[in-house]
């Protein structure tokens, strides 16, 4: 008989979008690809893990040479999953080629479409501007999800201040597309009729920035308006999508002090824009035994007795030497308990009554896939710290 679905299964059967996010540094990444292989091998359909970190992460937790826009299915049994029942497949972000397939999809024409392509600021913007990359992401998602290939798509996101930008971007750009700024910086190139307190305006710019660089600007974004209708319809539809119950938040963290105060803020940034919290994901937790009052007390009997026991063991080494190496045993245990029982505390205060799910501290690497495979046991319940 098999076991029953452990709280976090649940969580992913019931969903079909699981946003992973929480501080740097904590293995989101991991726990991204981890809930994909729990969900993919254990509870069957087609799952997708995507990144739209720019760092490259994904490819390596999954043994994979590399990754693009394009997904590519992963080979679970070479992951260590006996028999799968579903399909992983993993994608990440490509920030220019994403931008070059919404233009491709929503341009009214092919003139439009053409123009956009070739022109030097649009060029610049789909690749180093930094809301571009958020606004794109949550587009890549939508069209993901949108397209019903996949029966789960786990969304691997960027640091988590950076996390609240990339949910907020896709408003950020309907209102940047339609906002009077650029209404005024297109006044001029609209027509030949603008107010005459703009000119000393232009007349300054155009010193400065070149008249060719104004030129491309407008050009750019009056093209761009042509779309206008296209981003506000799709960024409703986006954060529909965020902030439906077929949608949950994953936010992992580390028992770090500055770990716990980040993974705090972005809960209750969460919460505050009413999406809905799926689960905390607290990793990399030590041994409980470690904080056990009794366990304590033997270490501390190790160091205030080392001398005796050395001695009683005297056959096995010199005693001196015994004698050094229990009192360091049991000093570094006793150090540990002090970190086990301030991670309690931590744990205590991240987690408030909120569901979560517990990763020890693996002896195995969490970047390989053999303890990818071992967070998503842990994540399962099949491990304990």
């Amino acid at each position: 008989m098999s076991s029953p679905a452990s709280a976090y299964e649940q969580l992913l059967a019931g969903r079909e979008v699981v946003v992973v996010c929480g501080p740097g540094g904590v293995g989101k990444t991991t726990v991204a690809a981890a809930s994909g292989l729990l969900a993919a091998g254990h509870l069957g359909g087609r799952v997708l893990v995507l990144t739209v970190d720019p760092a490259r992460r994904l490819a390596t937790a999954l043994g994979l040479d590399g990754l693009d826009n394009t997904e590519v299915r992963v080979d679970l049994v070479a992951l260590g999953v006996a028999s799968p029942r579903g399909e992983l497949w993993a994608a990440q972000l490509d920030t220019k080629g994403s931008w070059d397939d919404l233009v491709r999809r929503h341009a009214p024409d092919e003139r439009v479409r053409e123009a956009i392509l070739a022109n030097a600021i649009y060029r610049d913007i789909s690749t180093t501007f930094v809301q571009s990359h958020d606004y794109i992401a949550m587009e890549r998602l939508h069209e993901l999800h949108a397209s019903g290939r996949y029966d789960l798509i786990v969304v691997d996101t960027p640091p988590s201040r950076n996390a609240i930008d990339f949910l907020e971007a896709p408003g950020r750009m309907a209102e940047f597309f339609g906002s009077r700024l650029l209404r005024w910086l297109t006044a001029p190139y609209r027509s030949r009729l603008f107010n005459v307190a703009s000119r000393p305006f232009y007349t300054v710019a155009d010193r400065i920035l070149g008249q060719q660089f104004l030129r491309e600007i407008a050009d750019f974004f009056i093209l761009f308006q042509t779309m206008h209708s296209g981003f506000v319809e799709r960024a409703e539809e986006v954060e529909t999508t965020l902030r439906s119950r077929r949608t949950a938040f994953v936010v992992v963290s580390t028992l770090d002090p500055a770990a716990v105060v980040e993974g705090a803020f972005l809960v209750d940034e969460l919460a505050a824009r009413h999406l809905h919290l799926g689960s905390v994901v607290v990793n990399r937790v030590l041994p409980s035994f470690l904080a056990d009052r009794e366990a304590g007390d033997a270490a501390q009997r190790l160091v205030d007795d080392a001398a005796a026991i050395a001695l009683s063991l005297e056959a096995i080494a010199d005693v001196s030497l015994l004698e050094q190496v229990l009192r360091e045993i049991g000093g570094s245990f006793l150090d540990y308990g002090v970190v086990a029982t301030r991670q309690g505390e931590l744990r205590r205060e991240l987690v408030s009554g909120r569901p979560f799910a517990v990763v020890p501290w693996l002896a195995t690497e969490q970047s390989d896939t053999e303890g990818l495979v071992r967070v998503a046991d842990a994540l399962r319940g099949e491990a304990t710290p």
